[in-house]
C-alpha cells in the first residue's frame, strides 16, 4: 500500500507530512478531496469485516495509525510458528523454484515481524554491527534453503557449505538450479545403463531360446521321438514297406533282418523297447544288444562254420570285423 501511494504522490497523507489545513484557508478544498481519495483506497484494499470496523474514519493519517496499531504489532506466537516453519520446511516433491519462493515469503513475513534495528543516533557509528546482524541473518537463509533440499541434491549442498566464505543465498540458489537442469536433461534422455540393460537381457533370452531348441534336438525323447537326434533318417518313410524312420536302402523287410532280431507268430515286429524296425537307440541299449547278437550268432552255428569263420578271421587284414559286416 506504501509503494501504490508514492507511486500516486500521495505517501504524505499518511506518514503526517501534510498536515490538515482549516477550513478557512484555500488548500482546505484541494486536501480534503486528496485525503477522501487516499482513505477510499485504503478501505478497498481491507477485508470486509475489518472495513466495517473504520468505516467512520474521516482522515487517511487517523486510519493509517490505527490498522498499523491493531496489526502491525509484533505476535511472538505468530513469531515462533514462523522459526518453526522456517527451520522444518522442506521441498518435498515441490520444485527448487517453488521451494526458494515458500521459504522466502516465510523470511520477509519474519522479517516484517522482527526487523533488524539500523542505528539512529546525529552521529553514525564505524562499527558497522547493523551489516553484521545482516549477515547472519543471510548465512542462517543459506543453511535453511541448502538443508530444506532433497537428498538429490546431496553433493552439491556439500560443495556449497564448504566454500569458504558461504555465497549469499542467491548465488546458492543458482547453484541448486543449474543441478536442477542436470537433472532434469539426464532424465529427458534415455539411460544408456538402462539401454544396454535391455539389449543384455533380449540377447540372454535369444541364447537360451537357441540353447533350448539345440537340446530338443540332441536329446533323445520318448516313444517313436526317442534319438531323433542321433537318428539322421528320423521322419523319412520308406518306399519299400511304407514304414517310419528308414530309407529304402536301410530296409530290413528288402535286405534281411539281422541275427538279432525277432518277430512274433503274427509276423509284427517286436523289439523290447524299439519302435521301428531302423529307430536309434542309446549307447546303453546298443552295447547290450551287441552282446545278445553275438551270442545268439554264435550259438546258431555248426562246429564247421565255426571252424572256417575262424580262418576267415585269421587271414583279414584288420584286426577285428563286425560279425553282421562278415
Amino acid at each position: 500500500m506504501r509503494r501504490a501511494l508514492l507511486s500516486k504522490n500521495k505517501v504524505k497523507f499518511i506518514d503526517g507530512s501534510i498536515k490538515k489545513p482549516k477550513r478557512d484557508e484555500d488548500l482546505f478544498d484541494s486536501w480534503e478531496r486528496c485525503n477522501m481519495m487516499v482513505l477510499s483506497w485504503i478501505i478497498k484494499t481491507l477485508s470486509p469485516q475489518i472495513a466495517e470496523s473504520v468505516i467512520y474514519v474521516e482522515e487517511a493519517k487517523e486510519l493509517w495509525d490505527k490498522l498499523k496499531e491493531r496489526f502491525s504489532k509484533g505476535d511472538y506466537f505468530k513469531i515462533s510458528d514462523l522459526l518453526q516453519d522456517i527451520h522444518s520446511i522442506k521441498q518435498g516433491e515441490r520444485s527448487v523454484n517453488q521451494f526458494f519462493t515458500d521459504l522466502k515469503i516465510l523470511w520477509e513475513e519474519l522479517e516484517t515481524l522482527r526487523p533488524i534495528p539500523n542505528c539512529t543516533c546525529k552521529v553514525s557509528c564505524n562499527c558497522e554491527l547493523s551489516k553484521i546482524f545482516h549477515k547472519y541473518r543471510e548465512v542462517e537463509h543459506v543453511i535453511c534453503f541448502l538443508k530444506g533440499l532433497n537428498e538429490t541434491y546431496h553433493t552439491v549442498r556439500t560443495q556449497i557449505l564448504l566454500m569458504e566464505p558461504l555465497p549469499n543465498i542467491n548465488c546458492a540458489f543458482s547453484l541448486i538450479i543449474q543441478q536442477e537442469r542436470q537433472e532434469r536433461s539426464d532424465i529427458s534422455h534415455p539411460q544408456l545403463a538402462e539401454t544396454t540393460k535391455i539389449l543384455a537381457t533380449v540377447n540372454n533370452r535369444g541364447s537360451n531360446l537357441r540353447g533350448d531348441q539345440n537340446w530338443k534336438n540332441q536329446g533323445c525323447g520318448s516313444g517313436q521321438g526317442r534319438g531323433r537326434g542321433r537318428n539322421a533318417n528320423y521322419g523319412k518313410q520308406c518306399s519299400y514297406c511304407n514304414k517310419m524312420n528308414h530309407t529304402v536302402y536301410e530296409c530290413y523287410s528288402k535286405h534281411g533282418y539281422p541275427p538279432w532280431y525277432k518277430k512274433n507268430d503274427g509276423n509284427t515286429e517286436v523289439k523290447g523297447s524299439w519302435n521301428s524296425a531302423n529307430a536309434c537307440q542309446n549307447t546303453t541299449g546298443q552295447e547290450t544288444d551287441k552282446k545278445n547278437s553275438t551270442s545268439t550268432a554264435f550259438s546258431s552255428l555248426t562246429p564247421e562254420q565255426m571252424q572256417k569263420l575262424l580262418k576267415m578271421i585269421e587271414k583279414a587284414d584288420e584286426p577285428s570285423h563286425n560279425i553282421n559286416h562278415v
